[in-house]
């Protein structure tokens, strides 16, 4: 299967459900702290209203194009008016296409799944890291110094996660929904068991514990 990964800068009318079809995983993201990416585990494709209630439509897609981690994305502006001037500005930005809004989730698939069949897979195989600590990401494998370090699914991917994004604290809710826990609902608690099983794996392997509590607050990843 080929997922897309889906984010959205306001709100979608039908809803964020997950959509299979044929060879394709569809994951939408309700992304309204523009400050925290979720995971993004397939390609992805960013869809971003004109006006947005904390700045333009044109700064967050200069934003995105600035960030490593959302350069390659497929941008997707959507309009108020089907104006001249609008389209290319938004070009000019940096928006691979657009379309008049309001958005809804039939245009949105349709669009997706009309431009995605036949185009091979185009971000996601690659690998992320903080010095010796690695994870590659089509492998599904974390190593440290080279060697396989063992974890489970939630595990491996927290941790890139917090590779991606070192320094930053996060709560627990926080990262339930950068790991699209959300449905269906994850005790927070369950964040600290996977922690802890991280946490014991990269002792293991000699990684050491770059994971560290914040109290009252989460947990925040240490570079060295």
């Amino acid at each position: 299967m080929r997922r897309i990964d889906i984010l959205l800068a306001s709100e979608l009318s039908g809803g964020y459900a997950a959509f299979r079809h044929d060879e394709f995983d569809v994951v939408l993201h309700r992304w309204s702290d523009f400050g925290e990416l979720p995971l993004i585990e397939g390609a992805l494709w960013v869809f971003i209203d004109w006006v947005l209630p904390e700045m333009s439509g044109l700064e967050l897609c200069r934003r995105l194009r600035a960030d490593a981690l959302t350069a390659h994305a497929h941008v997707t502006m959507v309009l108020e008016e089907d104006t001249l001037e609008d389209r290319k500005r938004a070009l000019r930005t940096g928006a691979d296409d657009y379309m008049v809004g309001p958005l809804n989730r039939t245009m949105l698939l349709d669009r997706v799944l009309g431009a995605s069949v036949g185009e091979p897979e185009s971000v996601g195989l690659r690998t992320v890291a903080q010095g010796e600590l690695t994870v590659d990401v089509a492998a599904f494998q974390a190593r440290w110094q080279g060697k396989p370090i063992a974890l489970m699914p939630n595990e491996l991917r927290l941790l890139r996660y917090f590779i991606e994004h070192p320094g930053r604290v996060f709560t627990r809710a926080q990262l339930i929904a950068a790991l699209g826990k959300q449905e269906p609902p994850v005790d927070e608690r369950t964040v600290d068991v996977w922690i802890g099983r991280l946490r014991r794996a990269l002792k293991s392997a000699g990684a050491g514990n770059p994971l560290r509590t914040v109290r009252s607050l989460g947990y925040v990843f240490d570079a060295a």
